[in-house]
């Protein structure tokens, strides 16, 4: 299998942009699914998306969004010419950033379907009560630590295998973890300001 991903730069670059569309895809089916059955039960401070980049599509269901098709075909773009200049003398730089892009959307992946099976109308008629109101640092720490697990699981994969699509995974999912502790933070000092300048009764 790995030999199929080293031989061309195409096997890699297709699985790519099949799995960030895919992301895509889930992201606006979640947040429609949300908007409809949830939203009345459980408020998200803020953008339903955690990236600040894709949050003004998402937000409007934008299904053809011009800034992801962009991004699409950029990071395709790159991924051939990450295969053109690692190999041959470094194919396991080319399957490390195989792995950390590949690695983490299957991570997001796992949070997409947790999010259907939450917003799901069944769920929500029948199961679902009272209300409850997530702020902008608690959905970031929150996904900071989901991320944070993945990244700890393929460390442990890591070590028993040697894997350098693995480790890429592991790295780009700390990286990610990292980046939403850190907009947690930012998010939090907003808040605090906030309160400090709102006038008092």
């Amino acid at each position: 299998m790995r030999d199929v991903f080293l031989s061309s730069p195409w096997p890699g670059t297709i699985a790519w942009a099949v799995i960030y569309i895919s992301d895509y895809v889930l992201t606006i089916t979640c947040a429609r699914l949300y908007r409809r059955n949830l939203a009345s039960k459980i408020v998200f401070e803020g953008s339903f998306e955690l990236n600040p980049i894709f949050q003004g599509d998402v937000d409007s269901l934008k299904i053809v969004s011009p800034r992801f098709l962009l991004l699409l075909v950029l990071t395709s773009t790159l991924f051939t010419m990450y295969w053109v200049l690692a190999l041959p003398s470094s194919p396991w730089l080319y399957t490390g950033l195989l792995g950390a892009a590949i690695c983490m959307e299957l991570a997001i992946h796992v949070r997409h379907l947790g999010n259907l099976h939450l917003f799901s109308s069944t769920l929500t008629a029948e199961q679902l009560r009272g209300r409850m109101e997530y702020a902008r640092p608690l959905m970031l720490r929150m996904s900071s630590v989901q991320i944070l697990g993945f990244a700890i699981l393929f460390a442990v994969v890591f070590a028993f295998t040697g894997s350098y699509f693995v480790a890429g995974g592991m790295l780009s999912c700390f990286s990610l973890a990292v980046k939403h502790w850190y907009l947690a933070r930012r998010a939090a000092a907003k808040r605090q300001a906030k309160t400090e300048q709102a006038p008092a009764c």
